[in-house]
Order: structure tokens, then C-alpha cells, then sequence
């Protein structure tokens, strides 16, 4: 198995390199998998029927997101962690705080430990095109398998891009832990996670 990546050569409209080409890289996504493909699959696979699994299936998803939308970080088996959070300006007084402040509601996934060494441990292929759209070059990686991880012991989120902010997801009291982990999404200039 291996992540495919394009290196496509773009005109840069916007920014220091406006004018200039550049060779910008994207993950390719083949599809969106359908659930009852996820599903049948699951069945071949633990000889479990396909109507149980399914029954499951929608069951659990329920449940996450009844518990994700009070406050919990809830387990996705096999997968990680969820949980709902915002980003939000800061302020310095009390008196302005209000719900103006938050500029987006998000998810948070946090994935375990298995995911993040399958992710590590998967090679890349890089494939180059020039401007015109001609294969240039090929790549694959010898890369230390480096994967994000932007957890803070705090499960607090901030970031000190472009004025800064700070998301909280979860039930987050002062000093406290909200038991959800988080994601510091230091570096990531358009605020998203991912």
C-alpha cells in the first residue's frame, strides 16, 4: 500500500510568489467508499451478517453523536478518538466575551496509536506535472515516516497564527483535563485541522 501524491506545476495568483509556478503537492483521494461496501466488507471479513453489522453499525454512530454533542470525546473502535470543539477568537476582558467570538464549529479526530504507525510505516509515491500536464518526474519516499501529532497534555487547541486563538472541545474546566485530548494546530496558516 502506499499514499499517492501529485506534484502539479500551478501559477501562484496570490501572495509573495504571485506570477511564479510552483510545483504544489496534493494527496489524491480515489473515492469515497460507499457504507454498504464498508459494510459488506466488515461481514466477509468477521462472518458477522450483514444486517447485524449494519444494525451496529448505524447504533454506534448514533451514540457518537449523542455524546459527542454533550461534551464527550467518544471512541471510534479500531480508529481514534472524536469530539466537537470551536475556534475562537480571544479576548483579554470578560466583558467581551460572547459567542461572536467563534469563527467556526469543528470535529476533532485524534486517532490511535495503530493508525498513526499504519501511516508511518506506508510509503509515498510522488508523481510530477509540468504546467502543460507532462509527467516530469516520479518520486517515492525515503522519508522518516514523520506523523503529526499535535496533542497537548491540556486537550486544549491554540494557535498563534495571525492574532491566535484558542479551541476548546469537550467539557474543559480551568486547571482541569477534558478528558478528550486535542490537537494543536500550530503551522496550519488557514486554522483547519488536517
Amino acid at each position: 500500500m502506499s499514499i499517492k501524491v501529485t506534484a502539479k506545476q500551478m501559477l501562484m495568483k496570490v501572495g509573495t510568489m504571485a506570477g511564479t509556478y510552483r510545483f504544489v503537492l496534493q494527496a489524491q483521494l480515489y473515492n469515497k467508499l460507499a457504507e454498504a461496501k464498508v459494510i459488506k466488507e466488515a461481514s466477509m471479513r468477521s462472518g458477522i451478517a450483514q444486517g447485524t453489522i449494519n444494525a451496529s453499525w448505524a447504533a454506534i454512530g448514533e451514540v457518537i453523536k449523542a455524546w459527542a454533542t454533550e461534551g464527550h470525546s467518544v471512541a471510534i473502535p479500531g480508529l481514534g478518538t472524536m469530539r466537537f470543539g470551536v475556534r475562537a477568537s480571544s479576548v483579554a476582558d470578560v466583558s467581551e466575551v460572547s459567542t461572536g467570538l467563534i469563527k467556526t464549529r469543528k470535529v476533532i479526530f485524534t486517532p490511535n496509536v495503530d493508525i498513526k504507525d499504519e501511516l508511518k510505516s506506508t510509503s509515498i509515491n510522488i508523481t510530477c506535472y509540468d504546467k502543460d500536464g507532462n509527467l516530469v518526474k516520479q518520486v517515492t519516499s525515503d522519508d522518516a515516516g514523520t506523523v503529526e501529532d499535535n496533542e497537548n497534555d491540556n486537550g486544549e487547541t491554540t494557535e498563534n497564527v495571525n492574532g491566535g486563538s484558542t479551541d476548546n472541545g469537550g467539557n474543559t474546566t480551568p486547571g482541569g483535563d477534558d478528558n478528550g485530548g486535542g490537537a494543536n494546530d500550530q503551522g496550519n496558516p488557514d486554522g483547519g485541522i488536517g
